[in-house]
């Protein structure tokens, strides 16, 4: 049998995707219409064999976690729990401290998700591969190609062309090592936590001898990428399985909506009913659009491509909507014009006003762009990426509030361009 585990993080992460992660942990922010970490649990619900699924983080166990979870067992009806850590131990740490659970049952193996990050999870090619090379205890990283400038970004692994061994792996290096880079996603078999924990061993044996220091420096804070794979590479236990299809990190608000895109465009061969079609007296769609059944839309609306509107939203006539998401209860009146934005719970657009970002989309002439995590500011001014406007924020008719980051509970009285609205 097999199992999961998908590592969700905690509070302290997820800064970059503020004020949207101010109101729902990031894992639970809905990309294509449906939370990040479903599209994580559908893959793995489709893996044969595969038992139980196990979400490691230090996030405190609320209302939205435990009713997502809840909803997540009965529509899937497999076992789907939470383990929270005590503090942030890494992403192997986490895992070797729950070694316990995940090794209940007995596993002969068990895949390792990242929850920040958009693909097609081709988890039951991964098992295929893993059957095909190497020896049976061997572990599997999945892998994509990136451009050379972008690898850096990233961690970076030499292979074996023939077997695939990853023969030398890097966490983001300071010069050009390899163009194929690790997609955070694994699979590992119960060996994997000798590896740990002879790293675990090792740290409690250099703390021993070091000045106690920060509280962050635990013989149990272990990470994967730089402790375990960097050592186990070159010694025939860790693979490369490389991946054609779709991958993205979603590190900021920006990449959500190029994720979206992304997963809108899966919807046609995994979940076509997802998408809204054009029928008499609805919206006119263009290209790919999630509407959530509860939305209230004027048939002279256009919206899309890549748009997902949430639960509850209200579009009034003449709306156009393109490359966007706009999130429960959202009202957008008349003639208002949203592109590439994001629009917060509850929010209200006035008639004839337009919310406009920039798109932060990697290069699209270039098959291995990815997409690149920009800094906030750039040479002392705000980047110019989409427009972000957080929980309940009313914004009046007949403005322009253009690449602007407005924080949540603010009643705009006019226009705003580059700016974060504190």
């Amino acid at each position: 049998m097999l199992k999961a585990v998908i590592l969700i993080g905690g509070p302290q992460k997820g800064t970059r995707f503020r004020p949207l992660s101010f109101e729902v942990p990031k894992p639970l922010f809905p990309v294509a219409g449906v939370p990040m970490l479903q599209h994580h649990i559908e893959a793995c619900v489709k893996v044969p064999n595969l038992k139980e699924i196990l979400l490691i983080g230090f996030y405190q166990p609320n209302e939205e976690l435990n009713r997502f979870l809840f909803n997540a067992q009965q529509e899937f009806k497999m076992s789907i729990r939470y383990l929270q850590e005590f503090a942030a131990l890494g992403t192997g740490g986490g895992i070797y401290h729950f070694r316990d659970q995940i090794l209940s049952g007995s596993p002969e193996a068990f895949f390792v998700l990242n929850a920040d990050v958009c693909s097609a999870f081709p988890l039951t090619e991964m098992l295929n591969f893993q059957k095909e090379h190497g020896e049976p205890n061997s572990f599997v990283i999945l892998g994509t190609t990136a451009n050379r400038k972008q690898s850096m970004n990233y961690g970076c692994i030499v292979e074996n062309e023939k077997t695939n061994e990853v023969l030398h792996y890097v966490e983001k290096p300071s010069t050009f090592v390899s163009d194929i880079i690790n997609c955070g996603i694994y699979l590992f078999n119960p060996e994997i936590f000798q590896h740990i924990g002879a790293v675990f061993q090792k740290n409690q044996q250099d703390m021993l001898l070091e000045e106690p220091t920060n509280g962050w420096h635990r013989a149990e804070a272990i990470r994967l990428e730089q402790d375990i794979f960097t050592a186990l590479a070159g010694q025939g236990k860790l693979y490369v399985y490389k991946t054609l299809s779709f991958w993205s990190q979603i590190k900021s608000a920006g990449s959500a909506i190029y994720a979206s895109r992304l997963y809108l465009n899966q919807y046609h061969t995994t979940h076509p009913e997802r998408l809204a079609p054009n029928k008499e007296g609805g919206p006119k769609i263009t290209g790919n659009v999630y509407i959530h059944p509860t939305a209230n839309i004027d048939p002279t609306a256009v919206l899309g491509p890549n748009v997902s509107i949430g639960t509850g939203v209200t579009i009034g006539a003449g709306v156009r909507v393109r490359e966007s998401i706009i999130l429960h209860g959202a009202n957008l009146q008349d003639q208002c014009c949203v592109l590439n934005s994001i629009v917060g719970w509850d929010s209200t657009i006035g008639k004839w006003a337009r919310v406009e970002g920039t798109p932060s989309d990697p290069n699209p002439n270039d098959p291995y762009a990815k997409i690149d995590s920009e800094t906030l500011f750039r040479d002392g001014r705000l980047t110019p990426s989409i427009t972000i406007l957080g929980c309940n924020v009313t914004i009046p008719s007949e403005v322009i509030i253009l690449n602007s980051i407005v924080l949540p509970h603010k009643d705009l009285n006019r226009g705003f361009k580059n700016q974060i609205i504190l």
